[in-house]
């Protein structure tokens, strides 16, 4: 392989991993927004909190805790790890090839 492709693999692999890490820190500030009663009615914060819901539609009230607060940290919590987990393995599988 000529060094050109190898450099286009680990960029791309970069952006796979950075692209994961954004999604997962929407996921984390909007946890931490929501356990620090952040105000809703704030552009950012509902910003935050449509992009972390979309992000997080497939666990979103996956557990089913008595608590409120348990059901966000677990539902969005999973869904940040999961992305962090599947993104970082695929920019490491990018970088190798």
């Amino acid at each position: 392989m000529s060094p050109r492709y190898r450099n286009g693999a680990n960029q791309a692999g970069t952006v796979i991993a950075i692209v994961a890490d954004v999604m997962a820190f929407i996921l984390g500030l909007w946890i931490l927004m929501y356990l620090l009663d952040a105000n809703r009615a704030n552009d950012l914060v509902q910003f935050i909190h449509d992009a972390a819901r979309w992000l997080a539609g497939w666990s979103h009230d996956l557990f089913t805790f008595d608590a409120e607060w348990a059901r966000v940290v677990a539902g969005y919590g999973l869904a940040a790890v999961v992305y962090l987990f599947v993104g970082h393995a695929i920019a490491n599988r990018v970088h190798r090839h």
